[in-house]
C-alpha cells in the first residue's frame, strides 16, 4: 500500500522493509520507554553491541548480545523489545512474537507492541490473532484507525468483508491517491455484495504513479484486460529491482482479480508467482505469501 504507514527504520536504526515498524516502535517507546529503560551501563553496552552487529549483517550475533542483555535484566522490557525487532528483521516471526509477548507481560502499558506483534501474527497466517492485537492497538490509539489498512486486509482474509469494506472507506479519507485501497475495497465489496456492485462502487483514484497501478485500477473497473496489466508492468527499459516490483504487483493484483471473478485456477497461478518468483520482503510481499499459503491449504483439503 502506498501510504503514510510506510516505514524505513527499525528500533535498531537499520533499514528494514516493514511498513508498520516506525509507527509501532515510536508508540512503543512513548508508551513504555523500552530502550530508554535499558538503563544499566552493562545492558546499554550490550544493546549497542547488538545494534552494531546487526548493522554489519551479523544477525545471530546481535540476537546473542540481546539475549545477554535480557539475562542481565530479566525484568526490563527494553532488551526484549530490541531482540524482538532483530527477530522481525531476520524474519524469525515465532521468536519475535514470543519476545513481544514477554515484553507485554513486563510492561502492559507498551501498547505499541500490539501493532508489532499483530504484524508478526499476520505474517504467520494467524489472522484472528493479528486482528485481536490491532484491535487493542487501535483501542489505545483511536486516531490511528483510519490509517490502519493492515487490519482491513486482515478482515478480508478473516471473511469479515463488511468490516473490511468499511475499513477501506475510512482509509480513503486519509489516503486518497492509492489504487490498492480502492482494489481492496472492491475485493471486500465483491465478496459481500457481488462483482457488479463492487465495480459500480469502485473508488476513483488519481495520482498513483506507480506502475502498473493505473492499469490495475482500469482492470477492476472493467476497462482493461489482464494482459494489459502485465504489458504495462514489463514495458520499457526499466530493469532490476524496479521491474521485479512492477511485475510482482501485476501478478498479485491479477491473482486477486481472478479470485474476485471466480477463476480459482488463474487466481492461484498469479498469486503463486507473486509469492515465489517475485517475492518481496515488504508487507505486500507478506500478503502475497499469506494468500498463497491459504490457497495451498484450501487445495489440500479438496
Amino acid at each position: 500500500m502506498n501510504t503514510c504507514f510506510r516505514s524505513t527504520r527499525s528500533l535498531l536504526s537499520v533499514v528494514v522493509a516493514s511498513r508498520w515498524l516506525a509507527l509501532g516502535v515510536a508508540l512503543l517507546l512513548a508508551a513504555g520507554g523500552g530502550v530508554a529503560r535499558a538503563a544499566e551501563a552493562g545492558v546499554d553496552d550490550l544493546l549497542k553491541q547488538a545494534r552494531e552487529a546487526f548493522r554489519k549483517g551479523k544477525g545471530e550475533d546481535a540476537v546473542a548480545l540481546a539475549t545477554k542483555a535480557i539475562a542481565a535484566e530479566p525484568k526490563n522490557p527494553g532488551p526484549r523489545h530490541i531482540r524482538a525487532q532483530i527477530h522481525v528483521a531476520l524474519r524469525q516471526h515465532e521468536k519475535a512474537i514470543a519476545d513481544f509477548t514477554e515484553a507485554l507481560k513486563l510492561d502492559p502499558s507498551a501498547v505499541g507492541v500490539y501493532q508489532a506483534r499483530g504484524a508478526e501474527h499476520f505474517r504467520l497466517g494467524h489472522i484472528a490473532e493479528s486482528i485481536a492485537d490491532w484491535d487493542k492497538f487501535i483501542a489505545a490509539h483511536p486516531e490511528q484507525e483510519a490509517h490502519h489498512w493492515q487490519r482491513g486486509i486482515a478482515y478480508y482474509y478473516a471473511g469479515r468483508f463488511t468490516d473490511g469494506r468499511k475499513a477501506f472507506e475510512l482509509h480513503q479519507t486519509v489516503n486518497s491517491h492509492d489504487v490498492e485501497n480502492a482494489v481492496w475495497h472492491f475485493l471486500c465489496m465483491a465478496r459481500e455484495q457481488g462483482v457488479e456492485k463492487a465495480r459500480a462502487a469502485l473508488i476513483p483514484i488519481d495520482g498513483d504513479t506507480r506502475v502498473p497501478m493505473a492499469q490495475v485500477h482500469q482492470l477492476f473497473a472493467g476497462k482493461l484486460k489482464p494482459a494489459d496489466v502485465l504489458a504495462a508492468a514489463t514495458a520499457g527499459s526499466v530493469g532490476g529491482e524496479r521491474k521485479e516490483r512492477q511485475v510482482f504487483y501485476a501478478h498479485l493484483y491479477l491473482g486477486l482479480y481472478y479470485e474476485a471473478i471466480g477463476d480459482a485456477k488463474l487466481a492461484r497461478e498469479h498469486i503463486e508467482k507473486s509469492a515465489a518468483e517475485y517475492q518481496k520482503h515488504d508487507y505486500m510481499g507478506d500478503v502475497a505469501h499469506v494468500h498463497a499459503e491459504i490457497l495451498r491449504k484450501a487445495a489440500g483439503k479438496k
